[in-house]
């Protein structure tokens, strides 16, 4: 891997990760329940994901992209923390056909949550950074969510 200081070039995206567990147009399907017998309740619960990323919040603004991949329930202390890897795919602008690669803890009741950038292609080769995730809309009843993310990379 090449050192932080030949990767010269930095950039900052800001963009809204939707995460639809019910309805018409799910985009969240959870693809592993625990064990019946489980006594901590939904400790690994896996889900799998091709979630719309916007512009801006509301779900019609602009499409940018999709999150693609995988995040489970990794925790049994009770403080709802997922195992997230994730390939953000951009599709518009200067960026399209380039993805960033996220793997990191999300504890999703926190504030703001910070997970690693471990990687990327086109123009994010060589990325490493990370992410800062931020729940701005969270139904209980559908479990659906809206997370605004601020990614920090370099890159080649």
């Amino acid at each position: 891997m090449l050192p932080i200081e030949k990767l010269h070039n930095f950039t900052h995206l800001h963009f809204y990760f939707h995460d639809t567990l019910d309805g018409e147009k799910q985009t969240t399907l959870k693809i592993i329940n625990p064990p019946n017998e489980s006594s901590h309740g939904d400790f690994g619960s896996t889900f799998i994901i091709d979630n719309p990323l916007t512009e801006e919040q509301d779900i019609n603004s602009k499409l940018i992209g999709r999150a693609q991949g995988t995040y489970a329930l990794a925790s049994k202390q009770g403080d709802l923390a997922l195992k997230m890897d994730v390939n953000f795919v951009f599709i518009e602008g200067s960026y399209k056909g380039s993805t960033l690669s996220l793997l990191g803890r999300n504890v999703i009741v926190d504030e703001v949550r910070e997970m690693a950038i471990v990687g990327g292609t086109g123009a994010f080769r060589f990325a490493k950074g990370y992410a800062l995730a931020k729940t701005v809309l969270y139904d209980p009843a559908s479990q659906n969510a809206i997370e605004e993310f601020d990614v920090s990379i370099y890159h080649l």
